[in-house]
């Protein structure tokens, strides 16, 4: 297992010794630890950590100017390189270290790649935390009066708490919905440093400051389609590029999905011809036979043939996650998906991962989003609007209105909508929150609940790039909420979330990405002849919709029971009277949104796990409402 965990008493002078983790003793290899004379104690296992000079040289003790804990991959080494006017031979951390060393905090809006970095200044007392623009590892504080602890584990955390942890029920909200805010976790004494954030602690005082963000740009103009699509495949490539580099195999996803099947057929491209990278990919598929709107076979099929090699194929069922819930871990469960990992294919897939000995796992999150892979006209439509181009407007009004065949008024009046205020958003269906829900707790975090829904503007950026950083900020969410630095979690790489790949599309005219009948029209024209015709030129993902309900009519007496003393229920947070009758109307096959009531069983199994491994009680609850990070502008 890799982590990291530190600590600091404030005012103290001494030295903390390190925890101990294991009846064993440690590896040179797997293990390094550092002892300050500040009441600081870094330690690292499995993951690269030293103590530095002020020019960024590695010391032999821990009497250095500063010590960096780097839990990542950098993708721009050679970059760096020259900037630092040194060779490109080295450890990422020797070129984190020698950044930080050159350019402190202007060092991390320079890292390229997937991190998160926990570096003590011994001159100027303080620590600093930080990750990446996408915050895509793990890592967690906890400030009392007198000390800071952090760890990428926030198991490790809970359970060296020295009291009952009080839940912050804004994270249920998030949760029950569209993930909790990327700095929130189930519990109030406790954080995550936010992506593209740093955390920067003098003695008391915690300061959490934004180090970059996506800007507007100008929209690319290329004299043709080609230029764009030329374009788009050097960005895509050089993103999984990035994520092949391993001295380990790799695992990928193969949905039978457009994302999917893009980074596995590049990824065979760049290996075919290019030296350094993972010695293998090998690929897995889940898959339900049974499921008459999933049938994915025959799309990973199509790249498994021209791989020449067949990939794990993992029967999903979503019983086996409802059998998880009712199985009641033994084991102490930080987060609440965490109870879904002895689910049967889960568990199948894990131990495959931990047989095969691989680095880590390439998945397709993020493509719908950034590619036009929702085919929606609105964000093509507001540009037109706030820039008040008409013609062009009328235009494109009546494209679109014909391929969706609805009048024209209705599709302008969509476009007009995305501009009402926020507060509008839970009049939307698709964003109002479950019924079942207390309407105190509805009206207390009615934001979080909406999704952190923000209206666009017509001033400033344009309204699709303000679509782009919406679909950032819950993207963010959504790994924040499942990066929980346990043991036996695979690391996750995800090329469609590559920062200069998304600058790029970000940059792209909407019409180029997105056009009336034809879902991501450049990814499709790129990746032509790279990627399977069929799988391309599909119309749709397949989806899942009669197994959750055919599941839940399956495990009906379990599902009854624990509908009674729910702990949500003495927390507020929903009436179990509400939440049976729904259950009842799935099973009487009436039309119910079947992901909220999955989320609620998860939720609510979660906390019998907390209340049964003492880590919260009952009726342990947090009254203050959404509360938003205190962050520093972007320097």
């Amino acid at each position: 297992m890799s982590f990291l965990e530190g600590q600091w008493i404030f005012g103290s002078e001494r030295r903390v010794p390190c925890l101990a983790r294991s009846a064993e003793p440690p590896s040179a290899e797997s293990h390094h630890a550092l002892y300050g004379t500040h009441g600081i104690r870094f330690e690292a296992r499995g993951l690269p950590s030293a103590t530095f000079d002020d020019s960024g040289a590695r010391q032999t003790d821990s009497a250095g100017s500063f010590c960096v804990a780097w839990h990542g991959r950098l993708d721009n080494r050679e970059d760096l390189a020259r900037e630092l006017g040194r060779g490109a031979s080295g450890e990422d951390i020797d070129f984190v270290a020698a950044a930080f060393a050159k350019w402190r905090i202007g060092a991390f809006p320079k890292l390229r790649g997937d991190w998160s970095v926990s570096i003590w200044d011994a001159r100027n007392r303080s620590l600093i935390l930080a990750k990446d623009p996408m915050g895509t590892r793990p890592l967690f504080y906890a400030v009392t009066q007198r000390s800071i602890r952090w760890s990428t584990s926030l198991e490790a955390l809970v359970t060296s708490s020295e009291a009952k942890l009080d839940l912050n029920l804004e994270y249920l909200a998030g949760w029950l919905t569209f993930f909790p805010a990327a700095h929130v976790t189930p519990y109030t004494a406790i954080a995550a440093v936010p992506p593209s954030c740093t955390v920067h602690v003098q003695e008391r005082r915690v300061t959490v400051r934004k180090y970059w963000e996506f800007t507007p740009s100008s929209e690319l103009t290329y004299r043709d389609d080609f230029a764009y699509e030329e374009h788009f495949r050097l960005a895509f490539t050089t993103s999984v590029r990035h994520r092949l580099r391993s001295d380990r195999p790799l695992l990928a996803e193969l949905s039978g999905g457009v994302d999917s099947s893009s980074i596995v057929c590049v990824a065979d491209a760049l290996l075919k011809h290019e030296h350094g990278l993972t010695p293998r990919l090998d690929t897995f598929s889940y898959y339900d036979d049974e499921e008459p709107n999933w049938n994915e076979r025959p799309y990973f099929a199509l790249v498994e043939a021209r791989r020449g090699r067949p990939s794990l194929h993992v029967r999903a069922d979503s019983g086996q996650d409802l059998l998880a819930l009712f199985g009641s871990p033994s084991e102490l469960c930080s987060v609440p998906s965490e109870l879904l990992r002895h689910s049967g294919y889960r568990e199948a897939f894990r131990n495959h991962f931990l047989s095969g000995n691989y680095a880590g796992v390439l998945s397709g999150i993020g493509g719908d989003e950034f590619t036009g892979g929702v085919p929606t006209p609105i964000p093509e439509l507001a540009d037109l609007l706030a820039s008040a181009r008409l013609r062009s407007l009328v235009h494109r009004l009546k494209d679109w209105s014909l391929n969706q065949r609805r009048p024209w008024m209705h599709v302008l009046f969509d476009a007009i909508w995305a501009f009402a205020p926020s507060w509008l958003a839970g009049t939307v269906p698709a964003r109002r929150p479950p019924l079942w829900l207390d309407a105190r707790f509805r009206k207390r975090y009615r934001f979080a609940l909406t999704g952190y829904e923000k209206p666009l503007h017509p001033w400033g950026s344009r309204p699709s790039f303000q679509e782009n950083l919406a679909a950032v900020e819950s993207l963010r969410r959504q790994l924040a909420a499942s990066n929980v630095g346990t043991e036996g979690v695979p690391e996750k790489r995800y090329p469609f979330l590559d920062v200069d790949f998304l600058q790029f599309l970000f940059s792209v005219p909407r019409s180029q990405l997105v056009q009336p009948g034809r879902r991501r029209a450049l990814m499709r024209s790129a990746l032509a002849g790279i990627v399977p015709d069929e799988i391309l030129n599909r119309k749709r993902k397949a989806y899942v919709t009669r197994a959750p309900r055919r599941a839940l009519a399956a495990h009906w007496k379990p599902l009854q029971s624990l509908t009674h003393e729910m702990v949500s229920e003495s927390l507020n947070v929903l009436s179990s009277e509400l939440f049976r009758n729904a259950l009842e109307e799935i099973r009487a096959g009436k039309e119910v949104p079947i992901l909220p009531v999955h989320r609620t069983l998860l939720i609510e199994c979660w906390l019998r796990n907390l209340v049964q491994h003492q880590v919260v009680s009952p009726a342990t609850r947090q009254e203050p409402a959404f509360s938003r990070p205190s962050v520093a502008p972007a320097v």
